[in-house]
């Protein structure tokens, strides 16, 4: 906690405590409040820590409550609202990276798939064995149909799901792409 955070904290538990034997209602439905608002701009996906001290902090909030330590109630329910403000702050930055790091895996799936198309063109030349040309045509349509659905993905702000189904291409057309290379490279051999 920074020191800050402390001395707001300490300051409005000795307020409190001159207000008398009431629960902080208010202050419990402004950090509920704040959560809500943190979830909906994904803070429990982008700053999943901060978010769960902040859902954490409210219930020790309600524990407190119906424990009748309402000044405990307080400095928790003021450290959740606290808490699920800077997650909200968070999950922005959070949710930029997340999209850098799709448009990253997008690009490098595009990448992959070119190169796995030219080396089957050029495997194909050669004449490599025809269930490995099958199988690389297999793999590279199926890459096309992953890297849409990536796309897709990243379009709905779905990050993770894109940078998944793109990583996913990438792996299985660079394989593909390394076959077919080796093949094209074994063909002329047999010729000799």
């Amino acid at each position: 906690m920074s020191l800050a955070r402390a001395l707001v904290l300490a300051v409005l538990a000795i307020a409190a405590a001159g207000c008398g034997g009431e629960p902080p209602d208010k202050e419990i439905q402004q950090a509920q409040g704040a959560l809500d608002a943190a979830r909906a701009v994904g803070a429990d996906r982008y700053a999943a820590e901060e978010f769960t001290a902040a859902e954490d902090a409210l219930n020790r909030a309600h524990d407190a409550v119906a424990q009748r330590d309402y000044r405990l109630a307080l400095n928790n329910a003021l450290d959740s609202r606290e808490r699920a403000q800077d997650a909200a702050k968070q999950a922005a930055d959070g949710k930029a990276a997340a999209r850098i790091a799709a448009d990253h895996a997008l690009s490098a799936a595009a990448g992959a798939l070119t190169a796995a198309r030219s080396a089957l063109k050029a495997a194909d030349a050669p004449h490599a064995p025809g269930r490995l040309l099958n199988a690389a045509r297999h793999i590279i349509a199926d890459g096309e149909q992953r890297l849409q659905e990536a796309r897709a993905a990243l379009d709905r702000g779905d990050y993770a799901a894109a940078v998944d189904d793109a990583s996913a291409v990438t792996k299985a057309v660079t394989a593909t792409t390394s076959d077919l290379e080796s093949a094209g490279q074994a063909a002329p051999r047999r010729h000799r």
